[in-house]
């Protein structure tokens, strides 16, 4: 999308093209398109109606509601944070004191929309000048225009003096081609400057993905890991005074029309006592397994690992966690296909969940060499217990 199709957009012509192609969205594009055709949208404008209609469709997972109203990109959307992340982090921008906000690299405005939601003075800086124009539609869609306001520009050029707290989600997409960039060196804006504005800023928060490796994690500094439904969806950096902890897992769980925020924090750097496996299992967040807090989870639930290097908690009693899946192990293997199949076929085992770490067999594979047959379910754990490979049968427990 360019400019030009981008204001056609926001004119009374281009407002009903997207609210029919709404309607349309999720079907067959090919008779998506000829049926906004018969209806005397023009080609390039019923094109590039429908390309906001699949993306606001896809959007509603991560905004809700609000996504209907939403200007978007396919790579913007991609690293776009969650709603229910970005207003989480919003109130602790506010809580801390931040008033105005320089949100630097802001893309499509999620996490900038939420802060001025927030009651924070939000000032964005957008490199492409497609996305900074779709992040000023956003902020007005929202009536929230006074309080985000948007520039294109350069983000290490900003004067970050003008304000007192400073958000930045640099790039980790190539431009033009959407590929993920793993080394955080070739963010954009680069990683030098990211880290270096804790430096200058005392208020600094900078979201990075997942996969951060620790040494990159700068002295002094919080770094938080977020998963959303178990899945694990951002890392981010506190910096300066709003670092609180050194490590932080942030488990938000759908609980009815809402979330509920679950918070574990820690050292990081805590080994958790090993032992044999136990009568339960728990298989924690992915969150607290980045967070390099599996120890401090082993506290509360009074539990043991079965290698020091497999994230796998074993207990003798089953205790409700936020933070982990829980099964009880019926039985414990060392790994032999054939005592295994032999196992299942006993007791009627047809359908199986298979999870695994450290482990270097493939699910898929076992599915079919197992050979199932029954009406009856069970959950394989493949993992190593005290270095040797090891296959666990288990239950879910409620």
């Amino acid at each position: 999308m360019d400019l030009d199709q981008l204001a056609a957009l926001r004119t009374p012509e281009g407002s009903a093209a997207l609210a029919a192609a709404a309607g349309l969205a999720g079907g067959d594009p090919l008779a998506a398109a000829s049926a906004l055709r018969s209806a005397g949208v023009p080609p390039a404008l019923a094109a590039a109606a429908l390309t906001q209609a699949e993306l606001r469709h896809r959007a509603v997972g991560k905004f809700g509601p609000a996504a209907a109203g939403m200007f978007l990109t396919r790579a913007g959307l991609e690293q776009a944070t969650r709603r229910v992340v970005a207003d989480r982090r919003a109130e602790r921008l506010h809580a801390a004191g931040v008033r105005a906000l320089a949100d630097l690299g802001c893309g499509l405005g999620a996490d900038a929309l939420a802060a001025a939601r927030a009651g924070i003075r939000v000032y964005g800086v957008e490199a492409d000048p497609v996305t900074a124009e779709m992040a000023a539609a956003n902020a007005a869609a929202a009536g929230l225009a006074e309080r985000f306001t948007v520039e294109c520009g350069d983000a290490t050029a900003f004067d970050v003096s003008r304000v007192d707290g400073v958000f930045c989600d640099p790039a980790r997409r190539r431009a033009g081609t959407g590929r993920r960039i793993f080394d955080p060196r070739a963010y954009s804006p680069p990683w030098d400057f990211v880290t270096g504005l804790a430096e200058r800023m005392p208020r600094t928060v900078v979201k990075v993905a997942p996969g951060l490796d620790h040494a990159l994690i700068p002295p002094g500094a919080e770094a938080e890991w977020v998963s959303v439904d178990g899945d694990l969806v951002e890392a981010a950096l506190w910096c300066g005074e709003l670092a609180r902890e050194p490590r932080r897992a942030t488990v938000h769980r759908q609980e009815g029309a809402g979330y509920r925020r679950h918070e574990l924090t820690g050292s990081g750097a805590v080994e958790a006592p090993v032992g044999p496996p136990r009568r339960y299992l728990y298989d924690p967040d992915a969150a607290v397994v980045r967070a390099h807090l599996v120890a401090e989870l082993a506290g509360e639930l009074d539990a043991t690992l079965g290698d020091p290097s497999i994230a796998y908690l074993y207990a003798d009693q089953p205790t409700r966690t936020p933070y982990a899946r829980c099964l009880e192990v019926t039985d414990v293997l060392p790994f032999s296909l054939k005592r295994l199949r032999a196992l299942l076929r006993d007791r009627a085992v047809g359908r199986v969940e298979i999870l695994k770490r450290g482990s270097a067999l493939t699910p898929e594979q076992l599915r079919k060499d197992l050979r199932l047959a029954g009406d009856q379910a069970a959950s394989l754990v493949l993992t190593r217990v005290a270095g040797s490979p090891t296959v666990l049968v288990c239950r879910p427990v409620d």
